[in-house]
This record gives C-alpha cells, structure tokens and sequence, in this order.
C-alpha cells in the first residue's frame, strides 16, 4: 500500500521567482541552508538541470554520512509544474523512492506552492515528509526569497 501526502504555503512572489529559486542548484546551495538566524553552516551539495530526463542530486546533512537524493525529471512546465521520479538515501542506507508533483499557482504576484507527494511505505513516512520536511523546505525557500536581491546572487 502507498502513501501519499499534499502540502502547500503560499508565498509573496510571483510562480517565475519560485520555481527558479526551487530548481536553481545555487540557490538550493543557499536556501538547503538557512535558518531563522541566517546561514547554518551546514553541509549540501547541489546539481540540478531542470529538464525532462534532467537529474537532480541533493546531498545534505553530515559531509561523513549526508542524506541523499537523486530526482529525475519527468514533467518541466516552467514556471507551473514539476513532476520528479525521486530516490533518497539516509545515512544507514534506507533507501525510499516516491514521486514528486509540484505545482506553482499564480495568485495575482504570490504563489501557492503544492506538493504532492506519492509511494511512500508507511503512513509514518509520509506523515514525516508533510510535517517536517516539506515545511522545513517552505520555511528556507521563504527565507531565501526575502534576502535582498543582492544575499540572493550566487
């Protein structure tokens, strides 16, 4: 049985700075990493080419043992939607594949955000993703585009 989840926020931008600021691999290297008070210093690496058959790689978390995650581009609707084939890693080796559709709705210069996420194991997971990491990513994202233009250039 698969799980699924949605999660949305809304953001003051418009779909266009959005969805850059979501699949620039130098903006991820920026925005993977803030927190309320700035910068956290913590380790990610970034690659990204958004589009169809393009890969996505993600390492964050311990430089020693980081979480990883390997997307694949299936649907490039700039700046409306995304869908990804992804697969994750946790340091121990757990390994997770689920698919990502995530769309960018203009609401007159802000932008909803939806996340739908599906083919997780356990309800748990699933449960995870939309309290925790979907809204930890929405909380740095937001962070990232309300820098000055200028904390933005990369």
């Amino acid at each position: 049985m698969s799980h699924d989840l949605s999660v949305e926020r809304v953001f003051n931008h418009s779909p266009e700075d959005v969805f850059d600021a979501f699949t620039d691999a130098e903006a991820q290297k920026i925005w993977f990493t803030l927190g309320p008070d700035g910068l956290d210093g913590s380790f990610v690496e970034a690659e990204c080419d958004p589009r169809v058959g393009g890969e996505w790689i993600l390492a964050w978390g311990d430089r020693d043992a980081p979480f990883r995650e390997r997307n694949v581009f299936q649907i490039v609707d700039r700046p409306r939607r995304l869908v990804l084939s992804s697969t994750g890693w946790s340091p121990d080796g757990d390994r997770m594949d689920t698919t990502v559709e995530v769309l960018f709705e203009d609401l007159d210069g802000k932008t909803r955000m939806i996340v739908n996420q599906s083919g997780f194991r356990t309800a748990e997971e699933s449960e995870f993703f939309a309290q925790s990491a979907w809204s930890g990513a929405f909380d740095r994202i937001e962070l990232y585009l309300d820098l000055p233009e200028e904390a933005r250039a990369h």
